[in-house]
């Protein structure tokens, strides 16, 4: 949903009706998960995309039923012999998608509107919709696409009863505090032991953080690149010469203040986590080393620093003789990044996202031609 909210911010003030598709479920190697949205406006405009290609085509043409008659649909679309360039996924995926028209004006508009608000401020949130998966595919006119939207202390929306709307409201908040997007099985009334409803439950969390210390022009492409992907970035430097808004526009902050001390009041702010990455770009010792005490100290997921071989090891020397220990030292990724043969402050910032993804997912680092099994791995 993240990647349609500015479009979506805009058609819930118009007053025409439009389309949210949403992925249920996926099978196979279908390249897009579970809770991935699209939107059609009744002008035909499209927001994002469900399958990189595949089935967006056959997606807009059921939209164009659904925005005509106003009933909810789920359709299946995978590989079958002779559709498989039309309307299947060529990859060898499976996948499932509920189409609803959202009115002006209506609850669901108002929910989708709430949602939008969260995801401004990067409050955390769930939000479940009555869904069906696999094959035959229900009839029009089901209750698809009902919108339930949960936050830790109260529940807005309606997917049936009010036993049902509690019961998948408590499990949301579980999964939700898990960060977990999937198909919850329930019954009609909010039955545990019964599967008469599917409801996929998409937990929305505040987007990841990168703080990236030394306003430097590697820092630029990075802010860039994380903002890009999904991250909440903070580039800060000790000079305020350097550490300016408009030499970083990317970035959703910028802060002036002495590195090591930012961080301390971010950790007592509790706003550092196993989500958190730490990128130090400053190599300077005076900078590095009371950074690098505290952030090697601290639940950051990922704490990377760039120097040479030799600024790393006169780096390590120094922390040594602050206290820090092998296990914390273990910690660290410098020099930071992959080995792609990176050049320019932009190629660096590829290498570097791309050891942080690779923690992340936990990928091998190589070729993929060079690997086998599934290429999207859980």
């Amino acid at each position: 949903m993240r990647d349609i909210v500015d479009g979506l911010r805009l058609w819930l003030t118009g007053e025409d009706p439009f389309i949210v598709a949403v992925i249920a479920k996926t099978w196979s190697s279908a390249p897009r998960p579970a809770g991935t949205m699209m939107a059609v406006s009744a002008g035909g405009e499209v927001l994002g995309s469900l399958s990189g290609g595949c089935v967006e085509g056959a997606v807009y043409e059921l939209a164009q039923e659904v925005l005509a008659d106003g009933q909810p649909r789920g359709a299946h679309y995978g590989v079958s012999d002779d559709d498989a360039f039309a309307v299947g996924l060529t990859c060898g995926g499976h996948l499932d998608v509920v189409l609803r028209r959202i009115e002006p004006g209506s609850d669901e508009a108002k929910l989708l509107a709430e949602a939008v608000a969260r995801i401004d401020a990067d409050e955390p949130f769930a939000l479940a919709m009555l869904v069906h998966t696999g094959q035959p595919v229900p009839d029009p006119g089901e209750p698809l696409g009902r919108l339930l939207l949960v936050a830790d202390s109260e529940a807005r929306g309606r997917l049936g009863s009010q036993r049902l709307d509690e019961a998948v409201a408590d499990d949301a908040r579980g999964w939700l505090a898990a960060g977990r997007t999937g198909i919850l099985t329930i019954g009609a009334d909010g039955e545990r032991l019964y599967d008469d409803r599917e409801v996929l439950v998409m937990a929305l969390t505040p987007r990841p953080r990168m703080i990236v210390f030394g306003a430097i022009d590697y820092a630029k492409a990075l802010a860039e690149l994380a903002s890009f992907v999904g991250y909440h970035v903070t580039v800060c430097d000790a000079r305020p010469i350097f550490a300016t808004p408009k030499r970083f526009p990317s970035a959703d902050e910028v802060v002036t203040q002495w590195p090591h001390r930012y961080l301390e009041a971010e950790i007592a702010a509790g706003r550092i986590g196993p989500t958190t990455v730490i990128a130090m770009l400053t190599h300077d010792l005076k900078f590095d080393v009371p950074l690098l005490e505290v952030a090697l100290r601290c639940e950051a997921g990922y704490i990377g620093a760039m120097g040479s071989r030799r600024t790393n090891a006169q780096r390590e020397e120094r922390l040594r003789e602050a206290g820090v220990t092998d296990e914390e030292l273990a910690r660290l990724h410098t020099p930071i990044g992959l080995d792609i043969g990176a050049r320019t402050p932009e190629a660096t910032a590829v290498s570097i996202l791309a050891e942080v993804i690779q923690g992340q997912w936990g990928g091998s680092g190589r070729q993929l031609r060079q690997t086998e099994g599934p290429i999207h791995g859980e």
